[in-house]
């Protein structure tokens, strides 16, 4: 009060309206949390009667009956807010439902998943543990698959970002640098539950299922002895860990606007939610982010009305505009269920924000150079977590873009793939110098 009393009148229009915000986006998030508490009991009763196997929601759960998978995030049992659990106490005390329940695994298409023909692809050609979706930019030779590498070229695996697909590489950075990197074969990869790679529903997509399913459908059928990565957001995450895994593999890291939290007086993975998915109205991207990744009710609705009815929308979207095609960040929106996109968003980003120290120190023990690019202006991904994995590992390089967003780090930027081949040069010249030794002894 007697702060609220020292303040100038000049200062009191600001004050009112930042209470006014406040007030405004407490009741907006209180209201959805009124809202994802019905539509917890409303999908509990049509799982129920449309699923053979439904699979719980999170709502009931304790963070304890996770405790024994430690890639498996705190954030999916405790982002709740106390209003939600207050009323969600009281609604479960009058109906009599149980404290916790089981989470049984179910299969997919779940009924709320889009079933159409390309959204089953994977189901009718991949076996039964199913292989993760890749364009390469050279294909292989037309009597098989390669079985190893030659010495005269360079293989790279790139990994996108968070509900995106191989076309954010295969679209841009493959066409425009044929003539740069001509002696490179580059895979783009569908990350597990993305694009066109399975979306299967008995998965929970913990960082090591992502990292495993690239190694099973890439690494080891084509004898990867030896590449680089390149990856963009939350497949920076992946990266780190397939490179800690395989220090005497990777030949470089690029890591393009890395989601990076380090821990604080909270664990890592409650930081990077409240980072990433932090509760604003504005701008309208937060809010999104808040709402898909904090309610995992309302989230599945989004993705009920968005994914399940894509080529509806797809028909409007051409008819509105008279293109004949869907621009491929349209479409990479709707490649994904909401079981892969949610576990995905809460056990690599969050979850996996607990695992990057550990894995860090693997790469820099192993040697790998890594280089960190960042746009000055991302509103998705703070530039400072760029800064602060750059203090974590004082090795790497890294680049702060001026006027580059989230996606313009990337797109429209002609160096990009020059950058690309200069780095990937210098790591091969490291190792030369660093083998020489050896060999001379």
């Amino acid at each position: 009060m007697l702060a609220l009393a020292n303040l100038s009148p000049s200062a009191w229009p600001r004050v009112v309206a930042g209470a006014a915000s406040s007030a405004l986006t407490a009741a907006v998030f209180a209201l959805l949390d009124v809202v994802d508490v019905f539509l917890c009991f409303v999908y509990g009763f049509l799982d129920g009667v449309l699923e053979d196997s439904p699979v719980s929601c999170y709502c009931h759960g304790r963070h304890t009956a996770a405790m024994e998978d430690d890639e498996v995030s705190d954030t999916l049992y405790l982002r709740r807010s106390a209003f939600r659990d207050a009323l969600m106490g009281l609604v479960r005390g009058r109906s009599g439902s149980p404290a916790e329940t089981e989470r049984r695994k179910g299969r997919s298409p779940r009924w709320s998943d889009c079933g159409c023909e390309s959204c089953r692809e994977w189901q009718r050609h991949h076996d039964v543990d199913g292989r993760l979706h890749f364009v390469v930019n050279r294909p292989a030779p037309n009597d098989g698959p390669a079985t190893t590498t030659r010495s005269d070229q360079d293989d790279a695996i790139f990994i996108h970002g968070f509900t995106s697909s191989s076309s954010f590489w295969s679209e841009t950075v493959f066409h425009e640098s044929s003539s740069v990197l001509s002696n490179c074969r580059m895979f783009a990869v569908d990350l597990l539950g993305f694009g066109k790679s399975p979306k299967p529903a008995n998965c929970m997509y913990r960082l090591k299922d992502h990292v495993e399913m690239i190694e099973r459908s890439l690494i080891d059928p084509l004898n990867l002895s030896s590449f680089h990565l390149v990856s963009h957001s939350m497949g920076c995450i992946i990266a780190i860990a397939l490179a800690a895994k395989h220090p005497e593999r990777v030949r470089s890291i690029t890591l393009i606007a890395p989601p990076y939290f380090p821990a604080c007086e909270e664990k890592a993975s409650q930081v990077a939610l409240k980072r990433l998915a932090e509760k604003k109205l504005w701008p309208p991207l937060q809010f999104g982010s808040a709402v898909m990744s904090w309610y995992e009710h309302i989230g599945r609705t989004v993705c009920f009305l968005v994914c399940k009815n894509h080529l509806l929308w797809e028909r409007l979207f051409k008819l509105l505009t008279g293109k004949r095609d869907v621009d491929f960040l349209l479409g990479d929106l709707t490649k994904h269920t909401h079981h892969s996109a949610w576990h995905t968003m809460h056990n690599v980003i969050c979850g996996g924000a607990r695992l990057q120290d550990g894995n860090l120190e693997a790469v820099e023990a192993g040697g790998v150079p890594v280089r960190v690019i960042h746009g000055g202006d991302d509103q998705v991904v703070p530039v400072e977590c760029s800064r602060q994995l750059k203090a974590r590992l004082p090795g790497a390089e890294l680049r702060v873009l001026g006027g580059c967003d989230h996606k313009t780090v990337v797109f429209g930027r002609e160096e990009f793939a020059q950058e690309l081949r200069a780095f990937w040069s210098a790591s091969h010249s490291n190792e030369q110098l660093t083998s020489a030794p050896q060999r001379a002894g």
